[in-house]
């Protein structure tokens, strides 16, 4: 190898290893230094490796020298991420839903890598295994992956869209018929990535489940201007729609025990107006879409909350908790 090559190559692999295989706790000695470079058949030496480390932090690529007992080490911290960043990012990878199995242990071997060699292995070490029911749509990051480009081209996106029946089977709708749309935006929550699209059909916005597509595409043809124009009414429809769904919207005021609190600023913002009518317990009044997701969130919490008002929503779950009750007699 000319002489002029060997030395782009050397500083190539120095970069590569002090990243990867140092840092302040692991420094490598010159003489370390020196064997794993020779060990890839370049020539080097002890007496050009200050001389690469000046150079290196002359680039603008700092690189740190410490003592190691009676010898000089070198080291670089150069990671993107801290550890506690990191770790973070691994448990919510760890813990999504959406992500398979095997995609999951891709992504978290990705982001531990971002570490360093030593960080690598300690954040893999210490994983918590959670009991996450994943999903078994490996397609979903190359769906999300083509979504994002028809996006980002603003352009339409087409799909198959299918249910699960009792036996894990894909049942397609609309007869296998590809849905054509014209997408605004991707969305994350509670373990699902949802598009968010303009249905020309009812002039609204609507949404589709990521996980339950196959075959997704990209269109040539352009979103037209009346989905461009809902751009603004996003924000709104994606906190109706993840709050609660569905249904119309009622001005509601709840009476509930101290112990739900935190329950309802995780479900509402921590923005919401309390008032004390009781040494045990509060009300409050926000405007809620009357909907399953509603009463469902609702009867999960029994008799630590009542409903004040208005009387029609009272009735309403009057009526279905006479239902459920007559279900059982």
């Amino acid at each position: 190898m000319p002489q002029k090559n060997q030395q782009k190559m050397k500083m190539l692999f120095l970069v590569e290893m002090l990243r990867e295989c140092t840092d302040e706790q692991h420094p490598l000695t010159t003489q370390e230094i020196v064997e794993r470079i020779q060990a890839r058949g370049i020539t080097c030496d002890r007496r050009t490796v200050s001389i690469d480390m000046a150079q290196l932090n002359e680039y603008g690529i700092e690189v740190m020298s410490v003592m190691r007992g009676h010898k000089k080490a070198y080291y670089m911290d150069d990671s993107r991420f801290d550890q506690p960043e990191l770790r973070i990012l691994i448990d919510a990878v760890q813990a999504a839903g959406f992500i398979t199995e095997k995609k999951s242990a891709a992504l978290i071997d990705k982001l531990a890598a971002l570490g360093g060699k030593y960080r690598a292995d300690a954040l893999k070490e210490n994983r918590i295994c959670f009991h996450t029911q994943k999903h078994r749509n490996e397609a979903i990051l190359y769906n999300v992956d083509t979504l994002e480009e028809a996006l980002q081209r603003h352009r339409m996106a087409s799909f198959l869209y299918f249910d699960l029946n009792e036996n894990h089977e894909k049942i397609y709708r609309k007869d296998k018929q590809r849905y054509n749309v014209e997408p605004l935006a991707l969305v994350f929550h509670e373990d699902f990535y949802y598009l968010v699209t303009y249905s020309a059909k009812y002039k609204n916005l609507c949404h589709y489940r990521v996980d339950r597509m196959d075959h997704v595409s990209v269109e040539e043809t352009p979103i037209s201007e009346s989905a461009e124009a809902q751009r603004p009414a996003l924000t709104g429809y994606t906190e109706e729609l993840f709050k609660m769904f569905g249904g119309d919207t009622e001005t509601v005021t709840l009476e509930l025990s101290d112990k739900l609190i935190g329950a309802f600023f995780d479900k509402f913002g921590e923005d919401i107006k309390l008032q004390r009518v009781a040494p045990d317990r509060c009300r409050v009044t926000l405007d809620i879409r009357i909907s399953p997701p509603f009463w469902g969130w609702l009867f999960q919490f029994g008799a630590q909350i009542q409903i004040i008002a208005p009387e029609s929503v009272r009735a309403e779950y009057k009526a279905r908790i006479k239902a459920i009750d007559a279900m059982y007699q």
